[in-house]
């Protein structure tokens, strides 16, 4: 856990989430400023500052995630479609620098421009 990082105090129920899935290796949870109808963030439990930061040890964890999306697009009624969106970095525009997952859908979502 890195003290000042606001995913691992959810990690560890120290702050408030409307967390809807757990495990012993990732929480996710209803994102505070969501930008679609359903917009939930996915996180290990492991502190991993950015995607650039995943080692060949975390590849179990990250295909585990992957999972957890699958779920959670069943039991949040995305069988249409979501977007899955992992910023890295500031230039990426990531702002907790905790990895983490935004898993967005229920309703139209703009394409990106090409």
């Amino acid at each position: 856990m890195v003290e000042n990082c606001i995913f691992c105090r959810i990690v560890n129920h120290e702050i408030p989430a409307k967390i809807i899935y757990e495990d012993d290796q990732v929480v996710a949870f209803h994102d505070i400023s969501p930008k679609a109808p359903v917009h939930v963030l996915i996180i290990p439990k492991k502190h991993i500052p950015t995607l650039a930061h995943v080692q060949e040890e975390d590849l179990p964890l990250i295909a585990h995630i992957h999972k957890v999306v699958l779920q959670l697009q069943q039991e949040l009624g995305l069988q249409n479609g979501f977007r899955l969106i992992a910023n890295c970095d500031k230039g990426g525009g990531q702002e907790v620098f905790h990895l983490h997952y935004h898993m967005l859908g229920g309703g139209k979502i703009e394409a990106f421009p090409e």
